[in-house]
């Protein structure tokens, strides 16, 4: 997926133009995987654009740098503003926000120097994170050797930039292996999530999802997805899943910001019997789309418009 650049990257409270926005090469964050992010969708609405859970992104952002003990020198509201303002700039109508806290250049060392955080914020466009077949006949995962990240390795409750290299080892590994993405394991053999993405499984009309303590980052997307699903009636429940429960679910389906919500074909080469998109699945797809556009009425207050 490449980049297509904009016109302007705000970086500590000013605006810089895309080229321009750079860091030195000695940041610790880039040698020490030391930094937290978020990645957040705009969608058009008829009321113009509209940044979707925006404020749930951004205090997960603060809490993400809580952890990694870094203070990102700006508030949840400063930051809404700059993601909206970066927006306006930017003319984009859709497209996908990278806020990222990172450490300053100036020092080097495995325990860097934690008062010295920076924050950047970029947008640009961004389409189907999985392409437009997966999106249309479900994508094909494979379990990976790569287990998922653990509480005693790295905390699975921040989504930290050095923390990915375990997602991206499994999604690397998946793909040159002919799957669209790879499915990983908790220590204990429970499905946790793909790559970048929450994992739903769909049996005799229960949605079932791993729990946070199944090292998983409980995503926005996936929260919305259990809203959804229990507004619209269907029950559904926070508990461990084994790969074989996907082998034989009547549909699944993954979640996240960049996915949106994706049909599971296969896992392992084996066919889910809703491959594509089951009622299920496409219900909550139908719903989704409907109040990230704006077509639906927003109960929850998720959307702010520019």
């Amino acid at each position: 997926m490449k980049l297509t650049p904009t016109s302007d990257i705000w970086m500590d409270g000013k605006f810089i133009p895309w080229d321009q926005a750079q860091v030195h090469v000695l940041t610790p964050s880039l040698h020490y995987g030391w930094g937290v992010y978020e990645g957040i969708r705009a969608y058009p609405t008829e009321r113009g654009p509209a940044v979707f859970r925006l404020r749930e992104h951004l205090q997960r952002l603060h809490d993400s740098a809580r952890v990694y003990m870094m203070d990102p020198g700006h508030s949840v509201d400063e930051l809404t503003e700059a993601c909206l303002e970066l927006l306006r700039r930017t003319g984009l109508e859709s497209g996908y926000l990278r806020p990222l806290v990172y450490l300053e250049y100036g020092t080097m060392g495995v325990a860097p120097r934690l008062d010295s955080a920076r924050v950047a914020i970029a947008a640009w466009p961004w389409g189907s994170y999985l392409g437009e077949k997966a999106e249309q006949e479900g994508c094909r995962l494979m379990v990976s050797s790569w287990q998922r990240n653990g509480v005693h390795a790295v905390p699975p409750l921040a989504k930290a930039t050095g923390a990915y290299v375990n997602s991206a080892l499994a999604k690397v590994a998946a793909i040159r292996a002919g799957y669209d993405d790879a499915l990983m394991l908790t220590p204990g053999g429970h499905v946790a999530e793909a790559s970048a993405a929450n994992v739903f499984a769909v049996r005799d009309g229960v949605i079932t999802t791993p729990p946070v303590s199944d090292n998983i980052l409980p995503g926005i997307t996936r929260d919305t997805v259990i809203t959804l699903a229990r507004d619209l009636g269907h029950e559904v429940r926070e508990q461990s899943l084994t790969r074989s429960e996907l082998y034989v679910a009547d549909e699944a389906f993954l979640t996240g910001t960049a996915a949106e919500i994706v049909p599971i074909a296969s896992v392992d080469d084996r066919p889910v019997t809703g491959a594509g998109s089951g009622p299920v699945t496409q219900r909550l797809r139908q719903a989704f789309q409907d109040v990230v556009h704006g077509r639906d009425a927003d109960p929850h207050g998720w959307l702010t418009h520019l």
